[in-house]
């Protein structure tokens, strides 16, 4: 059993986990999962060289209240001082590990699946930044199907509907998955033979709902246009051992949401577009924490203020362990 599990290695993730062994926690008891192969992707991807990473950003006060601090510095530095926090804390990263679904117990604890393996922990940290829009498909989607082709399966209510998924990953999955719980006639578009790009649980967990006849899969189905009729998506196939086909709705999962939809799929309540969050971070479900650009919302943060989340959501949670 860990007493914490945080989701994503950016400068939240490791700055929770660093105030974590500072309020004398086991660093044996305390592990980062990182969907990428290293941390602190986005900034390693996305800021150049040359670019100083500001500490303060839009107008978030730099004031530091917690363990981890850094004025403006160069991207190399600014890794180079993450780095050390990882290697002088003895903290464990599972890099290259997607959380796919998080299940709260009985007691209370949470037991988290992953594609390689299953945790048990006391608290959960979700430490994910802020993606861009979703992708979309090359062919027009009509405007007056806005409410009825969507991009993920919370924003509107689906129950008892005719929905077919289109994707070929995890989130594709997860979607069926959900779908289905929610009384749904599922189908799942995916244009090539066979899912290179989902994990072997997800992977399990869609074709077995496929033997148990509650999802239709449509491989090398690939939509060459979609209409409106009776304000319903009409799905046209490019191959014509796939007829045309009318659906209640039809959601994408194209790669590039926000995690949103993660969040609501979890139960995490939401006021409007913003999670409901308690003073320290704590979401509404007791003992999962959000820390990071995920407190602050569409805008982002700061650095410092991922460090100040972690040092604020700690407080919180070292009266829970």
């Amino acid at each position: 059993m860990l007493d914490i599990l945080i989701i994503g290695a950016g400068p939240a993730g490791i700055s929770l986990a660093v105030e974590a062994c500072h309020s004398q926690i086991d660093s044996s008891k305390i592990l980062l999962l990182e969907k990428m192969d290293e941390h602190s992707f986005s900034i390693k991807k996305y800021y150049p060289e040359s670019k100083l990473v500001t500490a303060n950003y839009k107008g978030f006060e730099s004031r530091c209240t917690g363990v981890m601090c850094i004025p403006d510095l160069t991207k190399k530095e600014t890794i180079t001082y993450l780095d050390k926090a990882i290697i002088e804390n003895n903290l464990k990263v599972n890099y290259s590990e997607s959380v796919w679904k998080i299940f709260i117990e009985e007691d209370k604890t949470f037991t988290i699946s992953t594609e390689k393996n299953e945790y048990k922990s006391k608290v959960i940290a979700i430490a994910i930044g802020i993606l861009g829009k979703p992708n979309k498909p090359e062919y027009k989607i009509p405007h007056s199907l806005k409410d009825r082709a969507l991009f993920d399966v919370t924003t509107v209510e689906i129950k008892n509907a005719k929905v077919l998924v289109v994707g070929g990953g995890d989130s594709a999955s997860e979607y069926c998955q959900y779908l289905v719980q929610e009384g749904n006639d599922v189908s799942l578009s995916y244009r090539k033979n066979e899912f290179l790009r989902m994990n072997y649980i997800n992977k399990e967990s869609l074709f077995g709902l496929v033997e148990q006849k509650k999802v239709k899969l449509f491989l090398e189905s690939d939509i060459s246009t979609l209409n409106e009729i009776d304000k319903k998506p009409k799905v046209i196939f490019r191959d014509e051992k796939f007829p045309a086909e009318e659906f209640d709705y039809i959601v994408y999962a194209l790669g590039g949401t926000t995690p949103t939809n993660f969040m609501k799929m979890i139960g995490i309540e939401f006021n409007g577009e913003d999670p409901v969050l308690k003073n320290n971070y704590e979401t509404s479900i007791p003992g999962l924490f959000l820390v990071g650009d995920l407190t602050v919302g569409t805008k982002g943060g700061s650095i410092i203020w991922a460090f100040n989340s972690a040092q604020k959501a700690m407080e919180k949670i070292i009266t829970i362990i």
